[in-house]
């Protein structure tokens, strides 16, 4: 069984700890990018026996999302690319 545990910190008010089993990494990722998770303390995931504090992986993940080239964006870069080698075309 694997699940994380998400300890977040309010300061004087004290700490809270999320643990919930049916929860992904990905659900995780997407929370602390949303910010629905904030003033986070540490996240562990928990499997079998043991636990591993992936805090700075999963930060560092939310904070970078995957924007790939779109369709237009490949084909202006060809265009660009065609433009620059005709320019250097010997007359």
């Amino acid at each position: 069984m694997q699940y994380f545990v998400v300890m977040i910190d309010y300061g004087r008010r004290g700490r809270e700890a999320i643990v919930d089993p049916e929860i992904t990494r990905r659900e995780v990722i997407s929370r602390v990018a949303s910010g629905e998770y904030s003033n986070i303390s540490f996240i562990h995931e928990v499997a079998d026996c043991s636990v591993e504090d992936i805090t700075s992986e999963i930060l560092s993940e939310a904070a970078l999302p995957e924007i790939g080239a779109t369709g237009a964006d490949l084909q202006a870069s060809h265009f660009d690319h065609v433009r620059d080698l005709r320019k250097h075309e010997r007359a």
